[in-house]
């Protein structure tokens, strides 16, 4: 069945491969960006069931601007696809307060802006399906990441809620939870540097900025199988609240859940005791 599909972050990446993905299934497609130009030309020009629309996630304008767009063309949103993000990284000291800050906007508070823009057309029409992207990152804390899994962690934990929220409305929610991929997030534009330095830190950053950067290309994830399986998902009946998408990210996710499980169990006595004590005396 043909869907209206509105994917943020369309002018490259993951993001393009949706668009691409979602026209060739017959979908009707917003695809939008901070440059429409480069979103339409990396899609292959004008198309009948294509409307390229600028949105910056950062700017609630553009937000409100291309949910008005999408309903003035196509009548209706289906499926929001939350995929526009970047990538802070650096160790917690050495990431400035402001680069903080900018990993926020652009990963947790622009999709909160978009989504916020669209949920009212989804409640109206009593149908709808929010996918956001996040990340492994979102699941398990990892060195030299420590914004950027601030950011998917806290994303994650706004999507678990906003299911309670809008599931009576008729509204889904979806989170996709990528392992490592070839799209273009590790890319300069992409991909910031950490802005101080702090002589402790020089030994271990300098490689592993290097080794990010010769990771980009040969992650193991191919971002058009993603697309078409987060097309699959957007088919279903009863869409998955949650999608795990990789074998690196399952098994992190089947580790993260052991781990979960053994320090529940390690806690057990002594958070048990912290109920309260009825006994008087």
């Amino acid at each position: 069945m043909s869907k209206v599909i509105l994917v943020t972050g369309a002018g490259r990446g993951l993001g393009t491969d949706i668009a691409r993905e979602a026209l060739a299934a017959g979908h009707q497609v917003v695809a939008t960006g901070r440059r429409p130009e480069e979103v339409e030309k990396s899609l292959g020009g004008p198309q009948v069931d294509l409307l390229v629309t600028k949105l910056d996630v950062t700017n609630p304008d553009d937000a409100e601007g291309a949910a008005l767009a999408a309903v003035d063309r196509f009548g209706r949103i289906d499926v929001l696809i939350n995929n526009a993000g970047n990538l802070f990284t650096g160790y917690f000291e050495e990431i400035s307060p402001a680069q903080m800050r900018r990993q926020f906007e652009t990963n947790l508070f622009g999709p909160m802006s978009v989504t916020r823009a669209v949920l009212p057309i989804m409640r109206r029409q009593r149908a709808g399906h929010v996918i956001t992207i996040t990340s492994t990152a979102g699941l398990v804390g990892m060195e030299f990441t420590s914004a950027y899994a601030a950011s998917k962690f806290a994303e994650e934990g706004w999507m678990e809620s906003l299911r309670y929220d809008v599931e009576p409305y008729g509204i889904h929610t979806t989170i996709v939870e990528p392992g490592y991929f070839r799209t273009e997030l590790l890319v300069d534009g992409s991909t910031n540097w950490p802005e101080l330095s702090i002589d402790d830190y020089a030994p271990r950053t300098a490689p592993r900025i290097e080794g990010m950067k010769t990771m980009n290309g040969k992650q193991p994830g191919d971002p058009a199988k993603l697309a078409r399986a987060l097309l699959t998902i957007a088919d279903q009946e009863k869409p998955l609240q949650r999608f795990i998408a990789g074998t690196d990210a399952i098994e992190a996710a089947e580790a993260k859940a052991k781990e979960l499980r053994a320090q529940a169990e390690a806690s057990r006595e002594l958070g048990d005791s912290l109920a309260h004590d009825d006994t008087t005396v």
